[in-house]
């Protein structure tokens, strides 16, 4: 069997197992099944449904793992209601150093590639990298930054991270789960990097107050999420969107661009002083 998925490792790390019933499909999650002989892993990576999962799988159903109206933390839209926990993420590190494929995939690649194109400056004095995991696309932004900080909830995968940024001095690692934990300091560069969505709608506030009071007056915000069918709390769009809308009384957007996959914003800060756009 090759590498496991998201979901998969989500589904095996539950601690207790019993033989449910298996429920009904969301739309969601059938498209998800019509889809899983096609060679993109990455939309049953994304996917977080545990019962996408057992039919991948073959295995008994995990107790709590049914999605959908009325499941233990399920939506109208079949998502997660409540901000994934750091145990969630450390059960997908368990297992695989690169559950994603960071290092190798070619999504990954052309991702960051666009993503660093899309910095409006040369250079910037200090840059935060939330959700750094491994350190692939920190180790790129280094050399555009006088000093830059990284920020994961797993231990094992911060410890990567600063094995592959050995040769980056001016790059340091924080273990924060976001928006609970921030870093000291302000900053002209801030990446948030298919991160929002994990997060529920409060939660996505609150990362938008604390970016509010950690960038500088004209500093620039980055936004990267991807587009395809997931179970997280929020969709790429929504969380984009909210965080937009939550940030319009201190950044505005400076550019937008869609491919099929993921989206990019990127927002300028506001000059100190200088009155929201409307």
């Amino acid at each position: 069997m090759g590498a496991l998925t998201r979901s998969q490792v989500e589904l095996r790390n539950r601690r207790h197992w019993a033989p449910l019933h298996r429920p009904a499909l969301t739309d969601a999650e059938r498209l998800i099944v019509r889809d899983r002989e096609r060679p993109s892993r990455r939309r049953l990576l994304r996917s977080g449904s545990a019962i996408v999962t057992g039919m991948m799988l073959g295995t008994r159903w995990a107790e709590g793992a049914e999605t959908g109206p009325g499941a233990p933390g399920g939506t109208q839209t079949g998502r997660r209601s409540t901000t994934l926990d750091p145990d969630y993420f450390k059960g997908m590190y368990a297992t695989e150093t690169d559950p994603w494929h960071f290092a190798t995939s070619p999504y990954e690649r052309d991702k960051y590639a666009a993503t660093l194109a899309s910095l409006p400056r040369s250079h910037y004095t200090s840059g935060l990298d939330v959700g750094c995991s491994i350190g692939v696309f920190t180790h790129q932004l280094c050399t555009r930054c006088d000093a830059l900080i990284g920020l994961d909830v797993v231990p094992s995968v911060l410890e990567a991270a600063r094995a592959r940024c050995a040769d980056c001095p001016n790059v340091h690692f924080m273990l924060a789960a976001v928006p609970g934990t921030w870093p000291d300091g302000r900053f002209d560069l801030i990446v948030i990097s298919e991160v929002a969505y994990y997060l529920d709608r409060a939660d996505l506030a609150r990362l938008v107050a604390r970016v509010a009071g950690a960038l500088l007056p004209g500093g620039d915000i980055v936004l990267v999420h991807w587009l395809g069918v997931t179970h997280y709390p929020l969709s790429g769009d929504e969380a984009a969107e909210g965080f937009i809308a939550g940030a319009r009384g201190f950044a505005q957007v400076l550019t937008q661009s869609r491919t099929a996959e993921y989206r990019l914003d990127v927002l300028r800060g506001l000059a100190s002083g200088a009155p929201p756009v409307r």
